[in-house]
């Protein structure tokens, strides 16, 4: 279980933005006050496809939001000075941020659950936490936000990449000749969630998770050997690489997708 470190046994911290981080997952700013707990969850984070950076109070949340897009924040309620729920207050009614907010305390009392949420948090998690609780409840908020932009995608009627075109009406795959390639459902299912998600890291229990309609029950063990397919199908080798294996995390679709 994660408890809250103290801050004077922990390394100094570097103040890395989006430019220092490697190209991979979702962003994740981590804003707490304890240096030991910012230090724990950041390498949970990194541990598991997601890019981590550090705030320690608001004036450095600020400072981070100001100049690199994150994907979610993991915000603590109990903070010297400006605390949590003043700072969600502000992202949602000052500055109309729509960035997930998860935020993290050692108050777990209904109350203060009830008062995160009305103040426009996407979740609330009672310290201590298990980091399996914690990883699950991310990747619920992000799949939450992913299918409010898949409503979006919904509305195009091609994903283009290369020379190839996936018809969205028809759930049908073109090669660049016109020749229609024969995907299974679970096939196309992996490979839409892949491009939806193109140039960042899908974990391999996510991609289960999206394709869970028809790949219910199934291991990670499934998810390799429908990618191993898709790549035949696709031409994929390294000369013509599409969908890049990330060692001991997932998958990455490299090459752009356009929507038309």
């Amino acid at each position: 279980m994660l408890q809250q470190y103290s801050s004077n046994k922990s390394p100094a911290e570097g103040p890395p933005t989006t430019s220092d981080l490697p190209a991979g997952g979702p962003v994740i700013l981590v804003v707490d006050d304890d240096a030991g707990m910012r230090t724990a969850l950041s390498k949970i984070l990194r541990a598991n496809g997601f890019r981590a950076l550090t705030a320690a109070n608001h004036h450095e949340m600020a400072e981070r939001l100001a100049t690199d897009p994150v994907d979610m924040i993991l915000l603590d309620v109990m903070m010297p000075g400006r605390g949590g729920f003043d700072i969600c207050r502000d992202l949602r009614q000052v500055d109309g941020s729509d960035t997930p907010v998860i935020m993290i305390s050692a108050r777990g009392e209904e109350a203060d659950r009830v008062a995160g949420l009305e103040l426009g948090a996407d979740d609330y998690i009672a310290k201590p936490f298990g980091r399996s609780e914690l990883l699950a409840r991310i990747r619920a908020v992000l799949r939450r936000g992913r299918l409010t932009g898949e409503a979006e995608v919904r509305r195009a009627e091609r994903l283009n990449f290369r020379d190839w075109t996936v018809d969205l009406r028809r759930r049908e795959l073109y090669a660049g000749s016109g020749a229609r390639i024969d995907l299974s459902g679970a096939e196309y299912d992996l490979l839409i969630a892949l491009l939806e998600n193109a140039q960042n890291v899908i974990g391999r229990e996510a991609l289960l998770e999206l394709s869970r309609a028809r790949l219910a029950g199934s291991s990670d063990r499934s998810v390799d050997v429908l990618v191993c397919r898709l790549r035949r199908k696709l031409g994929d080798d390294e000369a013509r690489e599409l969908i890049r294996t990330v060692r001991g995390v997932g998958y990455i679709f490299v090459e752009p997708v356009t929507r038309a």
